[in-house]
């Protein structure tokens, strides 16, 4: 690795030296936000006038803040969903200005059943790479011996599949990924065609197999759940990878394709595999720790994904985590300057920003605050219009100001809202799950009623969600969380993923005793007026181990 550094160090100074300059800007810009923000709306709609929806909402007549928040309500995306599927099926202009090309369309999970589809064009991809090299560059100045060291980024496919114009729909990160400049990707160890193995076993034992060789200075990835899953299956398939090392090969345990292993270009690497099993030998397991050298991880913290941080530092004793921000398939909201918090200065250059204080999310008039007005302490709804079409877009991300740098907010991820839970990042709605609930009741030809999904995260073990129900005369529990499984899998992407990788197991049913769920509603129903009880089917809050059901 010595001397790869030393022939890439001049275009790196290069490289890093025009990221520096973008940090150095974007810093500025927060001593600025009002006029920042104030300018990028204003240009967002003048190059937006001439779309439908722009014409539709009057956008020629908007001259001042208050005329847009006039005229364009706050929405979700099932309200913006008529003009995205006029944009998925081809017309373009319906959200954005003509001659404004999509690249791709980032796909993940809908409130429904139907997966939502956000138009990647090269302005919005700007916004985006541009967040990340203030980010990566922050961050690596903070950690100078991850610099010019192996990047282990764990990634999903940019084509998951087509829209009807044939372009991809996956993951914004593919992308990123395949279009990142050369000297970066050169400091990849894994090929991008690995993240495209369908096996996930296969996927992750190949990953790691690429990259046990290089000096592997940074893992990041979203999810810090995957960076556990791939070094449990190297874990698991230990003996194998030692003698893969060894006899440059790639022999993964999964029903992946071979073809894709030999077409990789690996090397016999006896000494190491020779240091992998006098580790496993000592250690008892194999260890991050017996083959690299991590200087740093780079994950989420915030919200429910905090309950895994615990194992990861397990893994990576002592490697300092940072959080990597606000991200959804809709942009990045927030870039971490600091490790160890999950919170982040707003992204002001990319996304015209507003908040909505928490306790007035439900009122039929809330108050929607600019990024200047929000206090420190207090929590709110994120409100987001930026170049992927999205205007005073309600994401449902629950956040709380910590601070303040320059005129700009800093914040952190709490939670998705009152009607979504997530453990690793599937997002499922109650919407959801009684549609899951009942599919899975119309085929087996039972009813159910009173029901609870909650998801659970025991110690030691895959988390999963547990499904609490009364005993029924007839009835099996067993085939029913299973059904109900797999229709939930259908119905939200991103559950699907989470369990055909591992890292979610299969639906646990639980039964209570007669009556436990009636009496819970009777006591809730008493709280506020019965005429506007609502039963959960979904309990947001993780538990720490397997629910008690009351």
């Amino acid at each position: 690795m010595g001397i790869r550094r030393t022939l890439l160090r001049p275009l790196a100074f290069l490289a890093g030296a025009h990221a520096d300059r973008q940090v150095r800007a974007w810093l500025a810009a927060h001593e600025r936000t009002a006029e920042e923000q104030e300018t990028l709306l204003g240009d967002l709609i003048a190059r937006h006038a001439g779309t439908a929806f722009g014409r539709d909402h009057g956008f020629d007549r908007i001259g001042s803040y208050a005329a847009f928040a006039r005229r364009v309500p706050v929405r979700d995306y099932e309200h913006m969903r008529p003009y995205m599927d006029r944009v998925f099926a081809g017309e373009s202009t319906a959200l954005l200005p003509p001659g404004e090309a999509v690249c791709m369309f980032s796909r993940t999970s809908g409130t429904t059943g139907s997966p939502k589809h956000i138009p990647i064009t090269r302005q919005y991809l700007a916004d985006l790479r541009r967040g990340w090299n203030v980010f990566g560059v922050k961050a690596l100045r903070d950690h100078p011996h991850a610099w010019l060291r192996g990047i282990l980024q764990i990634t999903s496919p940019l084509r998951e599949t087509d829209s009807p114009a044939g372009l991809p729909c996956g993951a914004v990160s593919g992308l990123l990924a395949a279009t990142q400049k050369r000297i970066v990707r050169r400091m990849y160890p894994v090929p991008r065609g690995v993240y495209g193995i369908a096996d996930a076993e296969t996927r992750y034992y190949t990953a790691l197999r690429c990259s046990v060789h290089r000096d592997v200075g940074v893992v990041t990835t979203p999810n810090p759940s995957t960076t556990i899953k791939l070094v449990e299956t190297g874990q698991t398939h230990a003996e194998r990878l030692i003698r893969d090392v060894a006899d440059g090969t790639c022999t993964p345990p999964g029903d992946g394709d071979p073809s894709a292993c030999g077409r990789l270009r690996l090397r016999r690497r006896p000494v190491l595999a020779q240091r992998m099993a006098e580790g496993l030998r000592r250690d008892g397991r194999l260890l991050p720790e017996h083959f690299w050298n991590v200087a740093l991880l780079l994950n989420w913290t915030g919200g429910t994904l905090g309950l895994y941080l615990p194992r990861l530092r397990e893994l990576f004793p002592g490697v300092p985590i940072r959080d990597i921000g606000l991200l959804a398939s809709e942009g990045r909201f927030s870039i971490p300057l600091a490790d160890e918090t999950p919170a982040g200065v707003a992204e002001i250059t990319g996304n015209f920003l507003e908040f909505i204080p928490a306790d007035e999310r439900d009122a039929a008039q809330p108050t929607v605050l600019r990024a200047g007005d929000v206090r420190v302490g207090q929590e709110y709804f994120l409100v987001v219009t930026n170049r992927a079409g999205l205007w005073r877009y309600d994401i449902d991300d629950r956040v709380r100001v910590t601070d303040f740098l320059g005129g700009s907010p800093v914040f952190a991820f709490l939670s998705r809202g009152r009607s979504t839970a997530s453990i690793t990042g599937e997002k499922i709605t109650e919407h959801q799950v009684v549609e899951a609930m009942a599919q899975a009741t119309a085929d087996m030809g039972v009813r159910v009623e009173r029901f609870e999904l909650q998801g659970c995260f025991p110690s030691g073990a895959v988390p999963h969600y547990e499904l609490r129900l009364e005993r029924l005369d007839g009835l099996d529990e067993a085939d029913l969380a299973g059904r109900m499984d797999r229709a939930l899998a259908a119905l939200n992407v991103e559950y699907a993923s989470k369990r055909s990788s591992g890292r979610l197991a299969a639906i646990r049913p639980r039964l209570l005793p007669p009556e436990t769920l009636l009496r819970k509603d009777q006591q809730l129903s008493r709280k506020g007026r019965s005429e506007q009880f609502k039963r959960r089917y979904l309990i947001r809050e993780v538990a720490a181990d397997d629910g008690d059901g009351t």
